[in-house]
């Protein structure tokens, strides 16, 4: 399928908490990508002044919107109850590093309408979403605004669902992909039920079922792999962490020598560190807290303090390092040698 949509198969993922920045864009634009940044856990300020940072290196680019879950605004008592209890198992955690654990915070919607504002009052060329759907009225909204709007799904159902709302096109995330999940309808403890053992396998069932332009996403390490999910249907790749370690990535420094460091044996889906499932390489606040309840972002704040003094301390055993099942192949230098590489192997 023609990539015309995009101007390339290679498409840099959306990473939040500031792995994604104008820099990597600019980076992975010059080796013949494409990529997007994320507005996740920003304001609309923050949001807006990336936007000017990107638009000043005169790069494309896209932003991505976490899609705010109205269940997790308004917990049931035995939700509060359950993360009122994993705020007392993380305490151990805090006291390591010296620092105070939060109080629960069940408000944080990521300031969903003023971002959808900003963005229609001063729009960028691609607006993809994560973690549920944005609704006809805003994807029309956008659209008319000239954006192209790109919905995230991990399995049929959900792409059947995004496509009711008339994106431009759908990203496809399989579950070997790194960090959060996209997953938004329940079926499997990841959310959205998924039947492919691969992420072109998926591609292949979403391609049968919708004839919109897909994006695949999940453990696409190389060209090889980047082949395979083109012929699946994918008109390009959204590539994640090939790109974390590279030289213009925000990624914290334990997380990107993680990454490289053999002591690290497998990753595992995960709602220790956000609430959220997600997935990271196995360290020992992972196998410390296998029974972390769901509360996304609830448990973002409350381990926020943990992982920020993990980091300033250089230990990665309570560092959120997220990573795809192909993490292995990851590796240092500029993102534009990378994308590059990729992209001469086509």
């Amino acid at each position: 399928m023609s990539d015309s949509l995009f101007g390339t198969p290679f498409i840099a993922a959306p990473m939040a908490g500031g792995t994604s920045t104008p820099a990597l864009v600019q980076a992975v634009q010059a080796g013949g990508g494409l990529g997007f940044l994320a507005a996740g856990y920003k304001s609309p300020d923050a949001m807006s002044a990336e936007i000017g940072a990107a638009r000043n290196l005169g790069i494309r680019f896209g932003m991505n919107l976490f899609v705010p879950d109205v269940g997790q605004l308004s917990p049931s008592p035995e939700t509060l109850a359950r993360l009122e209890a994993y705020r007392t198992e993380l305490e151990p955690d805090a006291s390591r590093y010296g620092v105070a654990l939060p109080q629960l915070r069940t408000d944080d919607d990521d300031a969903w309408q003023g971002k959808i504002d900003a963005l229609l009052a001063d729009p960028v060329e691609f607006v993809s979403f994560a973690f549920g759907l944005p609704g006809k009225q805003v994807v029309k909204a956008l659209q008319k605004a000239g954006t192209l709007v790109v919905s995230s799904v991990t399995s049929v159902q959900e792409a059947l669902a995004a496509a009711e709302e008339g994106p431009d096109a759908i990203a496809v995330q399989h579950g070997s992909a790194g960090g959060h999940t996209a997953a938004f309808l329940s079926g499997t403890p990841g959310g959205g039920v998924q039947a492919a053992g691969t992420t072109a396998g998926l591609v292949a069932q979403v391609r049968a079922a919708v004839g919109l332009p897909l994006i695949a996403a999940g453990a696409i390490m190389d060209s090889a792999a980047l082949r395979q999910v083109l012929a699946a249907g994918a008109s390009a790749a959204q590539i994640g962490t090939a790109l974390v370690r590279t030289e213009e990535s925000g990624a914290r420094q334990p997380h990107k020598d993680a990454l490289g460091d053999p002591a690290f044996t497998q990753t595992a889906m995960t709602r220790a560190f956000t609430g959220r499932m997600a997935r990271s390489l196995v360290n020992d606040f992972v196998r410390d807290h296998e029974g972390a309840p769901e509360g996304y972002p609830a448990i973002h704040h409350l381990t926020a303090p943990v992982r920020a003094a993990a980091s300033a301390a250089g230990d990665p055993q309570r560092l959120n390092l997220w990573a795809g099942t192909g993490w292995r192949s990851s590796r240092e230098g500029s993102a534009t040698g990378i994308v590059r590489d990729f992209l001469s192997g086509l």
